[in-house]
């Protein structure tokens, strides 16, 4: 990703390593998860982990059994993910990954088509993921959802603010998000760009799921999480629509997954 100051300077807060431990984003933490151990090749197989912050994925698959080195371009991000167990981290981009040709079993692109504003360095990083892992290799690459913002903003309640509400429907024409609260911008996708961007990396087919449906926009839905019990009845159900192109759009992230077939 690009690494503006401003970008630096949000991450250097250290937000990152709870977003995903606490809230509502436990419900993509988990939804990740949960298609991920569905699709990835069995451990001990070598992942990759771009832009994998401070390592919230990297510690569980490390876990699991892989053999994990996560890049990040955030010095805070790569200090952290260096102290977790079985997981090796180093500084990196991903549109230039300082790895050999088909030398790893899978990446994963979590974070940095987010930063990556620009459809032809998308693209390139997609063709360097599939550059670096070897043929029959996965490649999983997160996106979030062209509509995210107009729906993140009405629950949170800052859509009553007229900056937030002209940012977020700017967004929704040519998906550059201008944070009017974090002061840099991001790039949401519209769920059916994502294939031909794909595409256009070299892969042939993809597979599409949406990670947090309409749940994680319900008001009790950090209750259900705190449940186990309700969270599994939760993850179940998303799971069970969680490809179906109507809703793709409804999620705040979705999870896009390809294989190199040569």
């Amino acid at each position: 990703m690009t690494v503006t100051r401003e970008l630096l300077a949000y991450y250097e807060q250290d937000r990152e390593h709870a977003r995903l431990r606490e809230g509502r984003g436990r419900l993509e933490f988990w939804r990740t998860q949960d298609v991920l151990r569905r699709t990835l090749p069995p451990p001990p197989a070598r992942v990759l982990d771009v832009g994998g912050g401070t390592g919230v994925h990297a510690e569980w698959l490390s876990a699991d059994g892989y053999e994990v080195e996560l890049l990040d371009p955030v010095p805070l991000h790569v200090e952290r993910a260096a102290g977790l167990t079985g997981v090796t981290a180093r500084l990196g981009d991903a549109r230039q990954l300082p790895v050999p040709d088909a030398s790893v079993d899978a990446v994963l692109l979590l974070g940095p088509l987010y930063h990556l504003h620009e459809r032809a360095d998308r693209v390139r990083a997609l063709a360097e993921a599939r550059r670096a892992v070897r043929p029959g290799g996965l490649v999983a690459a997160a996106t979030i959802s062209r509509y995210a913002a107009v729906h993140d903003m009405v629950y949170r309640g800052h859509y009553l603010e007229e900056r937030h509400r002209q940012a977020a429907h700017a967004a929704m024409v040519d998906g550059v998000m201008l944070s009017s609260m974090h002061g840099f911008t991001g790039y949401l996708h519209d769920p059916d760009e994502v294939p031909g961007e794909f595409a256009d990396a070299g892969f042939a087919q993809v597979e599409r799921y949406g990670l947090e449906g309409a749940f994680w926009l319900y008001g009790d839905v950090d209750d259900w999480l705190d449940d186990p019990e309700r969270r599994a009845l939760m993850l179940g159900a998303q799971r069970s629509m969680e490809s179906v192109p109507s809703l793709l759009g409804v999620s705040g992230h979705l999870l896009t997954v390809s294989r190199r077939e040569r």
